[in-house]
């Protein structure tokens, strides 16, 4: 728990007075704006992902207060539960690395909560042959954004909403790596060269009223794939009451790259795919239970890609679209030169 020796770190500024330009200027402003918005960027985390210098070294912190909690590198020592708990809304977790656990790392159960340019990894529950679950972002939907994270080796998923299926809201995954792979050495209770995991993302919700809204975008997910802990690894398990729209992310070395799926006692996804590549996979798209809506557009195959689509459990009748699409550029030229702008 946040104590008086290690308090958040809460920056505030006054804004500066606006300063009157001469209406060249502004236009020159204004079109550097909007083309810095129109280029593409490069795919996955950039810049400085983890802490910075000098971080705050604690085994647990717990947020009870909104502000932003910067520079923590918070180590578990193998203890379980929500390693970093935020109970507080309008909370920003910046700069930090949360790991070693056999809970989650981060449970999020306040709203507005930004977790960005963090490295969260080793949350290990159970053995590989014992399946338990440990997540590295889990909680409950409201307005949540994960930006600039890498997240990798949970036994669970990257991230999880809701566990609990008590929660509405939205959850926004940008620029992130989402992943997993053999373990290079014995961490907790798996050893060396065992792969941890179930999906990069998972979707539980209510099974009635408002549906949840899930967007992720430029993002890469890889090593979703056996020999694994479940029989079909995704790197998205999309299912039961979620809108979800995925865009601008590249997909690599996973069994499955999205697992959608209809309804079922929870509802179904809908969901929207829209210029990602996929490389590597021995299935792109794996649409479940006639899904009511499936809609592709711009989905590129790279080397190593078994089928683009196969349906499992039967075909909508309606609601199913894929169009454009073609081969792929070379991974590591997307990944480092990112999509072009629509």
């Amino acid at each position: 728990m946040l104590n008086s020796t290690n308090p958040p770190l809460h920056h505030s500024t006054t804004p500066p007075r606006p300063m009157k330009l001469p209406a060249l200027l502004l236009g020159l402003t204004f079109l550097t704006a909007l083309h810095a918005a129109d280029t593409p960027k490069a795919v996955g985390t950039h810049g400085t992902v983890g802490t910075l210098a000098n971080p705050k070294k604690v085994s647990r912190l717990e947020i009870t207060e909104p502000g932003v909690y910067e520079n923590y590198l918070v180590d578990a020592n193998g203890a379980g539960g929500n390693i970093v708990k935020v109970t507080a809304d309008n909370v920003t977790i910046r700069h930090c690395e949360i790991c070693n656990a056999t809970g989650n790392a981060i449970g999020v159960f306040g709203t507005k909560v930004v977790i960005e340019n963090c490295r969260i990894h080793h949350l290990l529950n159970g053995t590989f042959a014992r399946q338990e679950d440990a997540h590295g972002v889990t909680g409950r939907w409201g307005d949540v954004t994960i930006r600039n994270c890498d997240i990798s080796h949970t036994s669970g998923d990257c991230v999880q909403f809701d566990p609990d299926r008590a929660s509405q809201g939205r959850v926004v995954i940008e620029d992130c790596d989402l992943w997993t792979g053999p373990l290079p050495a014995d961490a907790l209770g798996f050893k060396a060269g065992e792969r941890p995991g179930e999906n990069a993302f998972d979707s539980k919700t209510k099974p009635d009223g408002e549906r949840c809204r899930l967007m992720v975008r430029n993002c890469h997910m890889h090593g979703w794939n056996q020999p694994s802990q479940i029989s079909t690894i995704a790197a998205l398990n999309l299912k039961e009451r979620v809108d979800a729209e995925i865009i601008h992310c590249v997909f690599s070395d996973n069994e499955v790259a999205f697992r959608v799926r209809g309804p079922g006692k929870r509802g179904g996804a809908h969901v929207v795919i829209k210029d990602c590549a996929v490389y590597e996979t021995k299935l792109a798209v794996r649409a479940e239970d006639k899904i009511e809506q499936l809609k592709i557009t711009g989905l590129t195959l790279g080397t190593g890609v078994g089928a683009r689509v196969r349906f499992h459990g039967g075909k909508s009748e309606s609601g199913f679209e894929d169009s454009g699409g073609g081969a792929a550029p070379p991974m590591e030229t997307l990944l480092k030169n990112g999509f072009s702008a629509p």
